[in-house]
């Protein structure tokens, strides 16, 4: 994983002329990756982070109060450019541990991947915007859990996400 580049602050925007989600990532020398997810690899993804943080504990109600934190405390940040370029991800590694995940995000072709790497906190501030770019794209929400159904009462400040 040592040429994959890690992404330090991303944008993560639906776009409705693609119908997918395009990840505009910065690595800590300033490069831009960008990356597109698909509402069917993101089908797969989002049960499997989801499955994750309610492996940390906690019932609904628990899981609930943590993701309303963990939005609350999403601060807004510039947008990272998004750039014509970049590949459609069709697989993505995850490494679990008891601080968070690595995502690591493999683009078909020679299209350059980047890994991601996401506290609890953040991974539940990220799983609250991709989920917001759901409901832009009009995209079904059934793979969501109903805790966080209950969290989404304001959508997710615009822009970026710098990864803390």
């Amino acid at each position: 994983m040592t040429d994959t580049p890690e992404l330090q602050r991303v944008t993560t925007q639906y776009v409705i002329n693609e119908d997918r989600i395009r990840l505009s990532g910065e690595t800590a020398k300033g490069d831009t990756v960008v990356l597109w997810l698909t509402q069917r690899m993101l089908g797969i993804l989002i049960p499997r982070l989801v499955g994750w943080l309610e492996q940390q504990g906690g019932d609904a109600l628990l899981q609930e109060f943590a993701q309303q934190a963990a939005e609350a405390a999403l601060g807004a940040e510039p947008p990272v450019a998004p750039q014509t370029s970049g590949g459609c991800v069709t697989s993505i590694d995850i490494a679990t541990g008891p601080d968070g995940v690595v995502l690591v995000f493999k683009p078909e072709g020679d299209a350059r991947g980047a890994s991601l790497a996401l506290t609890t906190d953040a991974l539940r501030q990220w799983l609250a915007i991709v989920r917001s770019q759901y409901v832009i794209g009009e995209w079904p929400t059934a793979v969501w859990p109903a805790w966080m159904d209950e969290t989404q009462l304001a959508p997710p400040p615009a822009g970026g996400f710098a990864l803390h």
